[in-house]
């Protein structure tokens, strides 16, 4: 019998990675489907009046086992891929697409489930209950309930189409960025490099069987490059290519996939009743409407142009006296600023690196979250993987009780999409005998690889990306709701980063750094010296880093506000979304939008500014630490209570204002940012 349609005999069920065929997927995928078919016939076939229970929960427990195979499979499309396992995701996709539409779009089943909606006494469910069946109502209304006839199939297709296009976007971006490679064999160019960079070079040119260095657009090497090298024709070489993923006019390009999906965007908004994208993606989010989202991106751009423009205004003086002899441009950025930052607050990454070995971080953050909720954390080799890196703990809470099994996957490698993310294997959830199931997370970087000579060590920015992640993973791991399409990050997209930017805010306190910075090889303490320097430059182009975000914001918002098919130019559609923040000269050939995988492939769209939002919110949430003591077991039992271990049971708002007594103010944020 195919493994994947099987109870697995693991360590709490964790997935046989060992035992699972490749040619196990499809069909496996095709019998939960048709498991799951008949489970939804089995709630429309049954005689008894609709209620809660035999109509809401039953729905909500149907498909268990697709959702099993589905996350396995999708993790590993994003985590460990190959030709064959894009192939299936091509194949399954469509078939998934037309299941999730025979079910929204089933007219028996939506009947019984507006009965439900329309005559339940709320007074005899429980709040999560209430939730359950509002959002479960408006999930089959904004897919598509209320249409009759064509606009039914017409939906069955846009939705099919969309589905292949996302997929085909992701796939494009991961080719573009593993198709080239900037190849050093004259040791000049290697000038400015730091020695782990220049060490990580030699090693990737190694395995591709040539002599000499080779830097790749996967962000550990691509960053080191544009930071250090001197060599400005490089930097610039470099930079083109990064920028012009997606947009080469080749087998890769992104710009029809774009024109693609925001005019079959448009076109489903349209079909369910509403003007753009942003409007239907907004009904389920704290901002609600495009309006909201757009003034408060205006307000954040309004605080903070002016800073930005003075902290190019700054490098570029600084550049010029350090020997530029042309107008600061984009490639250049990164390089003179680091330098800047050195000069100006005795400080670069370089100098922090050997202070933040990836194992004493990871220590670190592990440390932390004990420290804050009672969690322990238990490296075990039982546990199956998907990749001989992959580490694996059992997470268990302060009285030993088993709480889930962690993932980590720290190193980039080409079967693997570039960036960091949190995902799931499985959310928590109630099963029918009262069993609390526990989660399965994983947390998947691009950290740069040890070498012969030297550990992982991470950039103060990988520290914060660190934090950020186990933040999603915590709020997936303290889950203690019932249902599973309310466990953990199932929330509102501009909530579910308030759990992981908190997170990041340890990582200026002084405390923390001190139990995490140690030497990699005296094993020294970091010195306050330091710690006052990460602490003064935090604030360090802050404008500038704002104005950025809000760039990618206004982009989306750009996109997605589109009210009818779009047939313009794609590049020149983003210069103008993105010009309010424009303060550098154009690059001819790159894009933003080409590789922008978090709207086009990564169910961000219209939600971008969510980033910016959830700072807000953890900038307010961090005071509420700040007042009682950065690691205060009555705040962080309360953010817990309130907040992680509450998942999507209630609106966000009522969530945040249990735990901070208020709605959240924008000041903390301009305070911390240096913009008042």
């Amino acid at each position: 019998m195919n493994i994947l349609l099987q109870n697995f005999d693991t360590p709490y069920q964790t997935p046989p990675f060992h035992l699972i065929k490749e040619e196990d997927y499809l069909p496996a995928f095709k019998e939960a489907i048709a498991m799951a078919k008949k489970e939804i016939d089995d709630i429309i076939n049954n005689t008894e009046k609709p209620d809660f229970k035999n109509t809401i929960e039953a729905l909500e427990k149907t498909g268990k086992q697709l959702n099993v195979i589905s996350n396995i499979f999708f993790n590993l499309n994003h985590a460990h891929t190959n030709e064959n396992i894009q192939s299936i995701a091509r194949e399954v996709s469509p078939l998934l697409t037309d299941f999730s539409n025979d079910i929204r779009l089933n007219e028996k089943l939506f009947a019984r489930i507006k009965e439900v909606h329309d005559n339940s006494d709320r007074a005899a469910l429980r709040e999560d209950q209430v939730k359950l069946l509002e959002d479960t109502y408006k999930d089959f209304v904004l897919n598509g309930a209320l249409l009759t006839g064509t606009d039914k199939e017409h939906y069955r297709e846009i939705t099919k189409e969309l589905a292949h296009l996302s997929l085909k976007f992701g796939e494009n971006v991961l080719a573009e960025t593993n198709d080239y490679k900037l190849h050093i064999t004259d040791e000049r160019g290697l000038s400015g490099l730091p020695e782990g960079a220049v060490e990580a070079a030699a090693a990737l040119a190694k395995s591709e069987g040539k002599e000499g260095w080779m830097f790749s657009l996967h962000f550990p090497s691509y960053m080191a490059f544009m930071k250090y090298a001197d060599n400005r024709e490089l930097r610039e070489k470099l930079y083109r290519e990064f920028s012009k993923r997606g947009n080469r006019d080749n087998e890769h390009d992104n710009k029809e996939v774009i024109k693609k999906m925001v005019s079959l965007r448009v076109e489903k908004a349209k079909l369910l009743g509403y003007d753009t994208h942003a409007d239907l993606v907004l009904e389920k989010s704290m901002a609600s409407s495009k309006d909201r989202v757009n003034g408060f991106l205006q307000e954040l751009l309004d605080a903070s142009i002016d800073f930005a423009k003075k902290d190019i205004e700054e490098v570029s003086r600084y550049a010029k006296q350090n020997g530029l002899n042309d107008d600061l441009q984009r490639w250049d950025l990164m390089y003179y600023s680091e330098k800047l930052k050195t000069e100006k607050f005795g400080l670069n990454d370089e100098m922090l690196k050997p202070y933040f070995k990836l194992e004493n971080v990871e220590k670190g953050v592990l440390g932390l979250a004990e420290r804050l909720y009672g969690i322990k954390f238990n490296e075990v080799d039982n546990i199956p993987k998907y990749h001989e890196e992959v580490r694996t703990f059992e997470v268990l809470d302060e009285n030993g009780k088993h709480l889930g099994v962690l993932y980590l996957d720290f190193f980039p490698r080409p079967s693997k999409q570039g960036g960091a993310w949190m995902t799931s294997f499985r959310d928590q959830y109630i099963d029918d005998s009262g069993n609390d199931v526990r989660p399965h997370i994983s947390l998947v970087m691009n950290f740069t690889r040890p070498t012969e000579t030297k550990p992982s060590l991470l950039t103060f920015r990988e520290v914060q990306t660190l934090l950020h992640e186990f933040g999603h993973g915590m709020h997936g791991m303290l889950s203690r709701v019932h249902y599973e399409s309310q466990s953990g990050t199932n929330v509102y997209r501009d909530f579910v980063e308030l759990p992981s930017q908190i997170m990041e805010n340890w990582s200026t306190e002084r405390e923390w750094l001190k139990e995490v910075g140690k030497h990699y090889k005296t094993g020294e303490t970091i010195p306050d010296e330091l710690i006052d320097k990460i602490i003064g430059s935090n604030i360090f182009q802050s404008g500038y880093q704002t104005v950025r975000q809000l760039s990618f914001g206004l982009n989306d918002m750009a996109w997605h506000t589109l009210t009818e098919p779009f047939e313009g130019d794609v590049i020149e559609f983003e210069k103008e979304a993105m010009a309010p923040t424009e303060l550098f000269p154009p690059v001819e050939g790159s894009s933003v939008s080409t590789a922008f995988s978090h709207i086009f492939d990564g169910g961000y769209s219209a939600g971008y500014y969510g980033y910016k939002w959830a700072e807000v919110l953890d900038a307010d949430a961090f005071e509420a630490f700040k007042e009682k003591g950065i690691f205060n077991r009555d705040v962080a039992d309360s953010f817990r209570r309130n907040i992680l271990e509450r998942g999507g049971t209630k609106h966000p708002m009522e969530l945040y204002k249990a735990f901070r007594g208020k709605e959240p103010s924008i000041e903390p944020l301009l305070k911390r940012s240096g913009l008042k």
